[in-house]
C-alpha cells in the first residue's frame, strides 16, 4: 500500500484508537494521553501516512481564508499589472465572503500554508519551488498568468504568444516593415512568449528578425527609455514599435515627442495591457488587452470550487487578448 493510499482509518487500526483521537492528534489538539499520542504517532510513522491538508482545514474551519503570493518586484504597488491583480482578488474574495492574506515573496523562503485554505500565486517569478512545495503538501492552489503543463496546478493565464503576434501583424498590416520591440523581462513567461510572438509574425510575413531592432527591457520606463533612445538613434530608424507593456509604450512615445518628431506619422506605437491611463495620454495608445481583473477574479472562484469540493483540479484556463485600435498607429509615411 503506498503512503497516498493511506488513511486515517489505517492510522485508527494500527494504534488501536478511534479515528477520533487519531484527528485529534494531527491537528495538534491537547486532550490526547500521552499512551495514545505515542501510538498514533508511531502508526503514522511506520505506515508514511500524510494527513490530508484540506481535510484538517475543513475541520477547523479555515477553508474561508486565501492566500495570495506575489512576487517582490519594484514599484509592485504602482504597477497595473500588480494592481489590478489585487483588485481582482479581492474583490473575488469579497463577493465569495472569504478572507485573503497578501504575502509577498523573494521566492526563497518557504510558504506557511496553517491558516489558508488554499493558496494563489500572481505569476512564478523564480518561485518554482515554492509551487512544487504547496502542491507536494497537497493545498490547493491556483497560478495566475504562467502557464504551467509540466505540474499538476490549475492556472488561468493569457495566451501572450498570441497577443505577440497580434501586434507585430497590426503593424505589418498597416505596412510598417521596419519593427522594433522592447521586450518585458525574459526571465518571465509572459515577457518570453510576447517576442515569440513577435518573431513569428516577422516570420509569416517573410521579414528577417533585425537584432538592432530588438532591446531586452524589464517592464519598468527606465528600460523603455533607454531603448526607445536607441532605437530613434538608428540610421535606418523603425517606423513602428511594440512595447511588451503600456507602461513602456508610454515611455516611449514620451521619448519620441521629445525628439520632436511626431505619433504616429514618424513613429507608430503600440502597447499591451490595456491600462486605462494610456488612453489619457497626448496620444491614445493603441494595445493588446489582457483581461488582468478577470484572470484573477476567476482564480479565486476557482480556488474556492476545489477548495469547498465542488470541482476536482486542475483547472486549465487561457483567455484570449484583444486588439484596441485607438490613435497612436498608422501607415508608415511614404504608403
Amino acid at each position: 500500500m503506498t503512503p497516498s493510499k493511506i488513511s486515517i482509518e489505517d492510522v485508527a487500526r494500527r494504534a488501536g484508537v478511534s479515528i477520533t483521537t487519531v484527528s485529534r492528534v494531527i491537528n495538534k489538539q491537547p486532550s490526547v494521553s500521552k499512551k495514545n499520542l505515542a501510538r498514533v504517532e508511531e502508526a503514522i510513522s511506520f505506515l508514511k501516512f500524510k494527513p490530508n491538508v484540506s481535510a484538517q482545514r475543513l475541520a477547523k474551519g479555515l477553508n474561508n481564508t486565501v492566500g495570495l503570493v506575489m512576487p517582490g518586484y519594484p514599484g509592485i504597488f504602482y504597477s497595473f499589472y500588480g494592481v489590478e491583480l489585487i483588485r481582482g482578488v479581492g474583490h473575488a474574495c469579497e463577493t465569495l465572503r472569504l478572507d485573503l492574506i497578501f504575502h509577498i515573496t523573494n521566492g526563497y523562503n518557504p510558504l506557511l500554508t496553517n491558516n489558508v485554505g488554499g493558496i494563489i500565486f500572481a505569476d512564478i517569478i523564480e518561485n518554482r519551488k515554492q509551487v512544487m512545495a504547496i502542491l507536494e503538501e497537497g493545498v490547493p492552489c491556483m497560478i495566475i498568468n504562467n502557464i504551467v503543463d509540466d505540474l499538476d496546478v490549475s492556472y488561468v493565464a493569457i495566451d501572450n504568444r498570441s497577443g505577440g503576434f497580434m501586434a507585430t501583424d497590426y503593424l505589418i498590416g498597416l505596412g510598417h516593415k521596419r519593427i522594433a520591440t522592447v521586450t518585458g523581462n525574459l526571465h518571465t513567461q509572459a515577457g518570453a512568449q510576447r517576442l515569440e510572438g513577435f518573431k513569428k509574425a516577422l516570420a509569416r510575413h517573410n521579414f528577417p528578425l533585425e537584432p538592432e531592432y530588438v532591446f531586452e527591457g524589464d517592464y519598468s520606463r527606465r528600460s523603455a527609455r533607454s531603448a526607445a533612445e536607441r532605437f530613434l538613434s538608428l540610421k535606418n530608424r523603425p517606423t513602428a514599435i511594440f512595447a511588451a507593456s503600456d507602461d513602456m509604450a508610454l515611455e516611449i512615445i514620451a521619448v519620441i515627442m521629445e525628439r520632436g518628431l511626431k505619433l504616429p506619422q514618424d513613429v507608430s506605437v503600440i502597447g499591451f495591457d490595456d491600462n486605462p491611463a494610456a488612453i489619457y495620454g497626448p496620444v491614445a495608445l493603441t494595445t493588446i488587452k489582457q483581461p488582468l481583473f478577470q484572470m484573477a477574479e476567476d482564480s479565486v472562484k476557482y480556488l474556492n470550487s476545489i477548495v469547498s469540493g465542488k470541482k476536482r483540479g486542475p483547472i486549465k484556463v487561457i483567455l484570449p487578448p484583444k486588439l484596441v485600435i485607438r490613435e497612436s498607429c498608422c501607415a508608415p509615411a511614404g504608403t
